[in-house]
């Protein structure tokens, strides 16, 4: 009889904890709760930064054939300009600094270096951007798995692919 109140009471406090740390509650174990949540935040990628030959001008066309946003500009020479996407979620730093140490991005394979846009209408971006100074690289295409992809050259040589996944990979 005695172990059974005991075992209703060991459950009593094990639902009271619970109940306590799902409202943010620091129970007996609170240390370890607060970090396992400060884990599942992890870490979210930013920015990515480039060096260019024209961050302003790179910026305006970003901005008007993609919908990016620029949401941090820099003075001269560096010119330094940061763009979000247009859900806010991921940004572009371009900038040029130093001057002499801007890649050559015509001459690089775009599988070694490429930005990559989520769409659902790779070829409408494809001839949209074709039409804004962008160079086919490869066109519109389905691979094995469904992916429709289109790799471009935006019009300072930046290797820039579209794609719709037949599984989205992100939320």
């Amino acid at each position: 009889m005695r172990l059974r109140f005991l075992f209703k009471r060991v459950l009593v406090l094990v639902s009271i904890s619970a109940v306590l740390a799902g409202q943010g509650c620091r129970t007996v174990d609170g240390d370890a709760m607060q970090r396992a949540k400060e884990q599942e935040k992890g870490v979210c990628l930013e920015h990515v930064a480039l060096n260019v030959p024209d961050p302003v001008a790179m910026a305006e066309w970003y901005c008007e054939n993609l919908g990016m946003k620029i949401v941090k500009e820099g003075p001269p020479p560096v010119n330094g300009r940061f763009i979000a996407d247009s859900g806010g979620k991921m940004m572009l730093e371009i900038y040029t600094n130093p001057p002499d140490a801007i890649p050559d991005y015509r001459s690089m394979n775009p599988l070694c270096l490429h930005i990559a846009f989520m769409v659902e209408d790779v070829e409408g971006m494809q001839e949209k951007l074709v039409a804004a100074g962008a160079v086919v690289v490869e066109a519109a295409s389905t691979t094995a798995a469904g992916d429709r992809i289109a790799m471009l050259r935006d019009p300072w040589g930046v290797p820039i692919q579209f794609v719709r996944r037949a599984e989205p990979m992100l939320r």
